[in-house]
């Protein structure tokens, strides 16, 4: 490199190997297969359009609560076609993952795609950053290949104007990720008065967005107090329901959630003081609850000094959120015993945290006492159908997209195997393969 190189320069230049290493770790890989002939792995030729793609392991969980055994599933040009007996399928290319289980992967309905640590400071990108748009743009593509990396195959962000590209790059095939859906911007207390916020909503929808945000309470490091009305949430929940958008509210406290079940808004995000008359509301009126019991928390206390100093990221907002951790864990304790209420995964995560999602369901299961399988399916159908997808993603059917994840070990009995995922398979191309990692 140049001597007279400056340090951005040279942080932009990382930010481009980096992306360069996505594309060359995402090609998608059919080697250490087998097929039904024997072939070596050394044989094999990636699948053509018409050929099938078959999964076999220990067991199969549909994303609806049923297990299956003794079957294998079969994935031809993208789609799932049939969840098959052992051997059925002919002239496939195979995925022989013994010891492993099959499911759908996971959904997380909370995260913030563009959220990162620069390059040049190492600390919470803010507004006081040097980097570009196009900077912005490729550390929303690197958090998104990891979470798809991790097992997350769909993530609602919630969001940034980077997510637009990345989301369309992804749409295309030409970058790899999750399925994105973006609110792009928030509705705020700043957005204005009711006929501003309508307007402000008919902006977002101009401009692509596929849900609305709004921050309907504060912080919780500034206490989560309601932040907008009961006229300005109508206005924002009712203008989005007009163009067929949901509409999901940061709402950390019983007034907050309560204003947005009444004005019809979709889901509530956080939570965290909720009481349980406001969370048998929530499940009255049919919203869905987004808890972030673990992940947003430990993420945030590891990397303290990234983040302390930036906006209300203060030596008292640090001391607020860790008195919110058993808060939090006892309102999603509590929303378990809610009969009807629909809790669905998301993670909030956070520069930091991507990649991490399955440790917030890990602690929901060994902290929070929530089933296992009841885990799964909210990070799976259950997100699906809060993100209107239920009729696409979040099970393995015939005819749904084949999003699927193979992990080592049987989650169900230890949530823990999240973590060990050993194939990664969106839309039908597989882009993690690690068979090595099995053990039967």
């Amino acid at each position: 490199m140049p001597s007279g190189a400056t340090d951005a320069t040279r942080g932009h230049r990382a930010l481009m190997a980096r992306a360069a290493a996505i594309s060359v770790f995402a090609i998608p890989v059919v080697s250490g297969c087998s097929t039904d002939a024997g072939q070596d792995a050394s044989d094999l030729h990636p699948a053509g359009p018409d050929a099938a793609v078959v999964i076999r392991a220990d067991r199969i969980l549909d994303g609806r609560g049923a297990v299956l055994t003794g079957r294998e599933l079969v994935v031809r040009d993208g789609r799932i076609e049939a969840i098959a007996e052992e051997g059925a399928t002919a002239g496939a290319v195979v995925y022989e993952l013994p010891g492993a289980t099959v499911l759908p992967g996971l959904i997380d309905t909370h995260v913030h795609l563009g959220w990162h640590f620069d390059a040049e400071t190492g600390r919470l990108h803010s507004a006081e950053s040097t980097d570009t748009a196009e900077d912005r743009v490729l550390y929303a593509a690197e958090n998104a290949w990891n979470m798809l990396a991790s097992g997350v195959t769909t993530v609602q962000s919630l969001g940034g104007p980077e997510d637009v590209p990345v989301r369309d790059a992804i749409a295309r095939g030409s970058l790899p990720g999750p399925r994105v859906l973006t609110s792009i911007e928030p509705i705020t207390a700043g957005s204005g008065g009711p006929e501003e916020i309508r307007a402000r909503v008919d902006a977002l929808v101009e401009a692509g967005a596929d849900v609305i945000k709004i921050f309907g309470s504060a912080s919780i490091r500034v206490g989560g107090a309601p932040t907008l009305s009961q006229e300005q949430l109508d206005a924002a929940c009712g203008r989005a329901s007009e163009h067929g958008l949901r509409a999901v509210v940061h709402a950390h406290g019983p007034e907050s959630a309560q204003r947005s079940a009444l004005a019809g808004c979709r889901q509530i995000e956080h939570g965290a003081l909720l009481d349980r008359e406001t969370l048998e509301l929530l499940a009255e009126r049919g919203l869905y609850y987004d808890p972030h019991t673990h992940l947003i928390f430990e993420n945030y206390f590891a990397n303290q000094d990234r983040y302390l100093g930036i906006g209300n990221y203060t030596e008292d907002g640090f001391r607020q959120m860790r008195q919110a951790v058993p808060t939090a864990l006892g309102a999603f304790r509590e929303a378990l015993d809610v009969e009807g209420l629909d809790i669905v995964f998301g993670t909030d995560a956070v520069a930091g945290a991507h990649g991490r999602n399955w440790t917030e369901l890990v602690y929901r299961v060994r902290e929070g006492g929530q089933d296992p399988m009841e885990a799964i399916v909210s990070a799976t159908s259950l997100a699906a159908a809060s993100l209107e997808l239920e009729e696409t993603v979040g099970a393995l059917v015939p005819g749904f997209e084949a999003d699927v994840i193979a992990v080592a070990g049987d989650p169900t009995s230890d949530i823990g195997a999240l973590e060990h995922v050993v194939l990664v398979m969106r839309g039908g191309v597989v882009y993690r393969h690690r068979p090595l990692a099995v053990t039967p």
